[in-house]
């Protein structure tokens, strides 16, 4: 069942590689939709089988694959990557539909996008450590190769900067997977059959900053972050959309996986650290967001800062933190994935996406009036406005982790409140103001409004039932959490950020 949303986007890409060149681009666009059309509702089909009240992982499949090196096909999903698995589909559909039915080199392209989604699905299901690593570095050339030949101006530029970047980050992750079988005498990288509690408290901390590390710069977190605009910025639009609503929760993802996970004992001990980290990484996003002139890297470094709540939900431990670290992750991959598909109509239709040459999209003399409302939308949403999908999952992360880590938590409510600020900033100067000219841009087809208005209904359902948001997690995180030192963990978490800010001294 789960080797469906593997092996069919695998296929399919090989499948539409050797189509003849004598389809179009919008024929074989039509097929790639097709084909990402049925995995997004075998998802859905998934979805709906899913036991909520089960905390473990279900529909599993396993394949002895290569015993000496300890690799089998062992998948498996779970409240963890139920919602992810989702996401990644939808997104992936949106993304080719979204894309442009002239656009050059189609086969490769289409192939690209669906080897992408393959491979992010099989890092999400995959329940051997050897197999995620496999998966995880499946995305790597595809998206180098996405951006390099459809970017910008600076592509080759951003395209080299990903792939250096990734890269390490998967040396640093492959490194830390091997020493742990190593240090733990496993024989196999069957993640359930791997124990860390027999190593030394410094082993364990050595281990889980790889871990951190490697996960940090896919996620990315201040200061291993700066691939992040340049990538956003230079890719196309479907593909900033695969980029920062999809790969990036790979390394969230992966930070709960196998860091708290695999190492709950030691995990408390650094969560102070990355608390402030989360903290620090979210004042930064939003500040740099505020001085930016171009809306699309401005969007970007929004993703900075939000990945920071991510990243104190995911320090705190808390069952309600958890589930709001999830809810993050997916609340922020459609908010951000509406606001890359709305840049980049703007810039299609107007021909920059400049703040100080935008204004008065609003205006129906632009041509423009719901894209524009659309944006508000989105916007309102980034920014935590109460009935949209970010306002709950951002209210859930706080309240979650206020009780173990309040002074990050609430410089994180700071970084919300900037969000606002650069948001009215961007809204401002580009939906209302004054009209320069009476200028009156291309008209706005519904095949182009249609991603849009999907996110934003999917946007508006989720911030008004939160339940169909929070539900797939519940069990699987509070399971997580039951790992974890039950005894004063908050305490001694809290006495050593204390120590740590220098208070109480």
């Amino acid at each position: 069942m789960l080797s469906v949303l593997i092996l069919l986007p695998i296929l399919a890409a090989a499948f539409i590689v050797f189509l003849p060149k004598s389809f179009s681009a919008n024929r074989i666009r039509l097929g790639a939709l097709f084909f990402s059309g049925i995995v997004l509702i075998w998802n859905i089909f998934i979805l709906l089988k899913f036991d909520i009240s089960n905390p473990e992982m279900q529909f599993q499949e396993y394949l002895p694959w290569n015993e000496t090196l300890g690799l089998s096909y062992q998948l498996g999903v779970d409240g963890l990557s139920i919602l992810m698995l989702v996401l990644n589909s939808l997104l992936t559909w949106i993304a080719i539909y979204s894309s442009n039915q002239q656009t050059e080199r189609p086969r490769l392209f289409y192939s690209m996008v669906l080897l992408v989604s393959g491979g992010v699905a099989g890092a999400f299901l995959a329940e051997n450590l050897l197999l995620f690593f496999l998966f995880y570095e499946l995305e790597l050339i595809p998206f180098y190769l996405l951006i390099s030949i459809w970017g910008g101006e600076k592509r080759a530029y951003a395209g080299i900067k990903f792939l250096i970047y990734t890269a390490v980050s998967g040396a640093l992750i492959l490194a830390t997977f091997l020493g742990i079988v190593w240090l733990t005498g496993s024989t196999s990288f069957a993640a359930d059959g791997i124990s860390t509690e027999n190593l030394s408290t410094a082993k364990q901390i050595l281990l889980l900053a790889g871990i951190v590390l490697g996960f940090g710069i896919k996620i990315p977190l201040v200061p291993f972050h700066t691939w992040l605009p340049d990538a956003y910025v230079e890719a196309s639009a479907p593909i900033a959309i695969l980029l920062g609503g999809v790969l990036a929760k790979l390394g969230t993802y992966g930070l709960l996986r196998f860091g708290l996970g695999m190492f709950p004992q030691t995990w408390s001990t650094i969560a102070p650290t990355l608390a402030i980290w989360g903290a620090v990484s979210a004042i930064y996003g939003a500040v740099i967001a505020i001085a930016q002139k171009d809306i699309k890297r401005m969007v970007a470094y929004s993703s900075v800062g939000h990945m920071g709540y991510i990243l104190l939900a995911s320090a705190a431990g808390t069952p309600l933190a958890l589930v709001g670290a999830v809810a993050q992750m997916f609340s922020h991959g459609i908010i951000l994935a509406i606001l890359f598909h709305l840049v980049g109509v703007v810039e299609a239709k107007v021909g920059t996406r400049e703040l100080d040459k935008l204004n008065g999209l609003m205006s129906p003399i632009r041509g423009l009036p719901l894209i524009s409302a659309l944006l508000v939308l989105s916007g309102m949403a980034s920014a935590g406005i109460p009935g949209l999908t970010g306002f709950i999952a951002e209210f859930i992360v706080f309240q979650g982790s206020f009780s173990v880590f309040p002074i990050p938590t609430l410089l994180c409510v700071v970084a919300s409140g900037l969000t606002a600020v650069y948001f009215v900033i961007l809204l401002n100067r580009t939906c209302f103001g004054k009209l320069d000219n009476l200028a009156y841009y291309p008209k706005v087809l519904w095949s182009e409004k249609m991603p849009a208005l999907i996110l934003a209904a999917l946007i508006i359902f989720l911030g008004v039932q939160p339940t169909w948001l929070v539900r797939w997690s519940e069990q699987t995180t509070t399971a997580m959490v039951a790992a974890m030192p039950s005894s004063e963990k908050t305490v001694i978490s809290q006495v050593a950020l204390n120590k740590g800010l220098g208070i109480g001294e």
